[in-house]
């Protein structure tokens, strides 16, 4: 297994929408522990596949603080929805500038999705894990969570992240 490259906002390949996954093979449940890897090396509790520039709907998703109860789920989607939206405080793996925003998420949602044994499966889930999933889940859709702000916070985002970015590029140039 192997920790894979993260791409940062704003990449526009976070704005791909995923392709479905027709079939289960080894690529794909290698694809499913790499994500798992690469989400706990960056200390995350969710990592979709767009995340790593990779176009199929594949999400991993651990919100245990020992983290030991993984799930990773394909081609989930939101079956159905409490009407209650509270705020989620969120923050993503590929805007990494320590900040977070409350984000409007529905408290509790039922999921159907496949494991990597290729069976459908069935969960009702709230709060934390609820939002973690609505949250990896719109990145499937090219939807980042910074989406749901308003222009002044989204600008705020975006030019933290045009410094982040320089800073890598800088970077890279004195390792070369």
């Amino acid at each position: 297994m192997s920790i894979m490259k993260l791409l940062y906002f704003p990449n526009n390949k976070l704005r791909i929408k995923a392709k479905y996954i027709k079939n289960i093979n080894n690529d794909i449940i290698s694809l499913g522990k790499n994500m798992l890897k690469t989400m706990y090396f960056y200390n995350g509790i969710g990592l979709a596949a767009t995340q790593v520039g990779i176009n199929k709907r594949i999400i991993v998703v651990d919100i245990t603080i020992k983290k030991n109860n993984p799930l990773i789920l394909i081609n989930p989607e939101i079956i159905k929805f409490d009407k209650l939206k509270i705020n989620s405080k969120e923050g993503c793996l590929s805007i990494p500038i320590k900040q977070q925003y409350s984000i409007l998420r529905y408290k509790k949602i039922k999921i159907k999705a496949k494991n990597l044994m290729n069976k459908y499966f069935e969960l009702e889930i709230y709060d934390l894990l609820s939002f973690c999933i609505q949250h990896e889940i719109d990145h499937l859709n090219g939807i980042l969570f910074i989406d749901y702000l308003s222009n002044l916070k989204f600008q705020r985002i975006y030019d933290k992240m045009y410094k982040f970015n320089q800073k890598i590029i800088s970077f890279k140039k004195k390792i070369i």
